[in-house]
């Protein structure tokens, strides 16, 4: 029998459906039941497709029925996040600029989705630009972890994680330039994976090179390994309008995820060497990779020399994020809006304190922060001369009140934006990592681990993670 489909895989659903045993329009009615019934707990979803999903549903069940070829996620509900562009659908970027602003595009990873026989059936919640670690914006407001709404989901891809912990879809796609895939991933106890920077493409029309510092990424967010796989192979692959985009893999990702771990070894370090780390925390990611060496593996304590503080890091990452951000500003001059004038009281305050209250990046600046990134490469260059993967925490505390940002961690003094996250050095390197559900604290939150490969080492990463979930499986844990 049948799990329910609130708790269903994207990849059961999707063979159940090939099968005739689910009426896909069924499959969107209780879809759209369940939003319409529980987004006011987390408020993932700012919008909800309904007519258009329908429509689509439709469509899809007579195309099954005349025995038209099928895609790999046909009838397969799925929330696209409001940073990314389907047409017809609005697209808010988490702004009052864009409130009203309708796509006239499809983004390529979307339309992919899309010709694989998803069904969008709306946009999840984002900060601001997608600015943010924490998920808030004057458009919809906040979103919480299913496990306690009142504590953050993460962000920026914070509505996509949510979403897929309260059961309201199964597969949801984000986007990640510092953790926005993985940071939500760890606070609502699913799975992100971050692929190789250019696995995904990313085509802006305005400017083709922008996403490349930091390494921008495209990625899925799912409950299952499988899901994340099967939602990857779908996306992958090259196109034209990205230059960074990578050629069309050779193996599929949902066969590597039955490969064995037995030959595999790996680093564990509980805080990368210089990042505070809660015990919660290390209590929880410590027992969990216990799971590895049950799967086969070989562990050992590791961690990548880097010689660097964690601040050092931080900074560097905030040099190329400030770039990247002065950019879209010009941006939406070029647009005839006016971010830093007349439309600069529709902006957040985390926005103007991270954009128009930053100094200008000078070139100087510029390069040590590229000096910072090569000494964070070959840190990591290093590591995986001896071992094919690492493991550390995602995040050095379990999720926290919504509207609090910590100031420090295990006694130690932090940066409360972003000195939170053991993520960043990974945008500076464009490696693939998945963020796999580590456990629950005594207060009921999950906490999360990420799982590091080698540049364009998705299927070991996937196999791995794979491993662990059939050792520690974590879908008994969601909310009821």
């Amino acid at each position: 029998m049948s799990p329910p489909l609130h708790r269903q895989s994207a990849a059961e659903l999707a063979r159940e459906i090939r099968a005739g045993d689910r009426s896909i329009t069924t499959v969107i009615d209780e879809t759209l039941a369940r939003i319409r019934a529980r987004n006011d707990r987390t408020n993932a979803f700012v919008t909800v497709t309904a007519d258009r999903a329908r429509d689509a549903a439709v469509e899809a069940e007579q195309a099954l029925a005349d025995g038209e070829p099928c895609g790999p996620l046909h009838g397969v509900p799925i929330a696209i996040k409001d940073l990314d562009d389907v047409e017809g659908i609005r697209t808010t970027s988490g702004s009052l600029l864009f409130n009203d602003n309708i796509a006239e595009r499809t983004d390529p990873f979307a339309q992919r989705l899309i010709d694989a026989g998803a069904i969008v059936v709306g946009k999840t919640n984002t900060p601001e630009f997608g600015l943010g670690c924490t998920t808030h914006n004057r458009v919809a407001g906040s979103t919480g972890t299913p496990f306690n709404p009142d504590y953050i989901a993460g962000g920026s891809s914070g509505g996509a994680a949510a979403a897929l912990a309260d059961g309201l879809v199964p597969l949801a796609q984000g986007s990640d330039t510092g953790g926005s895939i993985r940071t939500p991933a760890s606070c609502c106890g699913v799975f992100g994976f971050k692929p190789t920077f250019g696995r995904v493409p990313i085509a802006d029309t305005r400017n083709a090179y922008s996403h490349h510092t930091p390494f921008s990424h495209i990625g899925p967010l799912a409950r299952t390994v499988e899901d994340a796989a099967l939602m990857l192979d779908v996306m992958a692959g090259d196109h034209p309008a990205d230059p960074f985009s990578l050629p069309t893999p050779t193996q599929s990702y949902t066969d590597a995820i039955h490969e064995s771990i037995n030959d595999l070894s790996i680093a564990y370090s509980p805080d990368l060497g210089v990042y505070p780390v809660a015990d919660s925390v290390r209590t929880l990611v410590g027992d969990a990779v216990d799971a590895f060496d049950t799967a086969g593996a070989t562990v050992e304590h590791a961690d990548p020399e880097f010689g660097l503080t964690n601040e050092e890091i931080l900074d560097a990452y905030y040099t190329f994020a400030t770039v990247l951000w002065e950019g879209l500003l010009d941006g939406l001059t070029e647009d005839g809006l006016d971010p830093r004038g007349d439309n600069r009281d529709q902006l957040t305050d985390s926005t103007i304190e991270t954009i128009l209250n930053a100094d200008s990046v000078s070139t100087q600046a510029l390069t040590a922060a590229q000096r910072v990134r090569t000494q964070v490469l070959e840190g990591m260059t290093e590591l995986f001369d001896e071992y094919d993967l690492l493991v550390c925490p995602t995040l050095g505390v379990p999720p926290f009140e919504i509207g609090e940002l910590p100031t420090e961690v295990a006694g130690e003094s932090i940066e409360p934006r972003r000195g939170w996250l053991l993520t960043q050095p990974f945008n500076m390197t464009g490696q693939p990592v998945g963020t796999l559900p580590a456990g629950l604290t005594d207060d009921g939150l999950p906490v999360g681990f990420q799982l590091v490969g080698p540049r364009l080492a998705e299927e070991t990463v996937l196999a791995a993670s794979a491993a662990y979930e059939r050792v520690q499986p974590w879908q008994d844990r969601y909310p009821a």
